[in-house]
């Protein structure tokens, strides 16, 4: 078995620490982007946020929503309120539903165009920065974002269940 010397240590330490910090820069940076974007959208962060939640696993129950979006049911009724006269979502009864009053949220697809002229600087340069790697780089990568993200999640979740 190979031992690994003490400059080894080192040095994995200093990688793993700036990794570390590129992912904070990163999340700073795409704060910034969202924040533009929302901005030109005129959607608050938040409401940006609780959109993108309802793109990627939606149909959601506004329960769900809230609890994904780690917010208070009050606030998350004014950001449903705000994305719907937006033209962003629809709430529609839940047929599958406890009761009839049951409801989903459903991102409407009609603004999406408008959204993706906005962010396709930054999915341009991530296609240019992606072809710069291999497919085994490549894979390397997405199981490291997929893991940190799972990692994220699991800290968002432990934080919530601590209040």
């Amino acid at each position: 078995m190979k031992s690994v010397s003490t400059e080894d240590v080192r040095h994995r330490r200093r990688l793993a620490a700036s990794i570390k910090e590129s992912l904070r820069e990163l999340r700073g940076q795409l704060s910034l982007l969202n924040h533009q974007v929302g901005g030109r959208l005129a959607l608050k962060d938040i409401d940006l946020d609780c959109l993108e939640l309802i793109e990627l696993y939606g149909p959601l129950s506004p329960t769900e929503l809230a609890r994904r979006a780690s917010l208070h049911p009050a606030t998350l009724t004014g950001v449903l309120d705000r994305l719907q006269k937006g033209g962003w979502v629809v709430r529609e009864r839940d047929p599958a539903g406890p009761d009839r009053r049951a409801v989903t949220v459903r991102a409407l697809k009609d603004r999406n165009a408008e959204m993706y002229k906005l962010y396709s600087g930054m999915n341009a340069s991530m296609d240019e920065l992606c072809a710069g790697y291999d497919a085994a780089q490549l894979a390397v990568i997405a199981d490291f974002l997929s893991r940190t993200t799972e990692a994220g999640r699991r800290a968002t979740d432990d934080l919530a269940a601590a209040d």
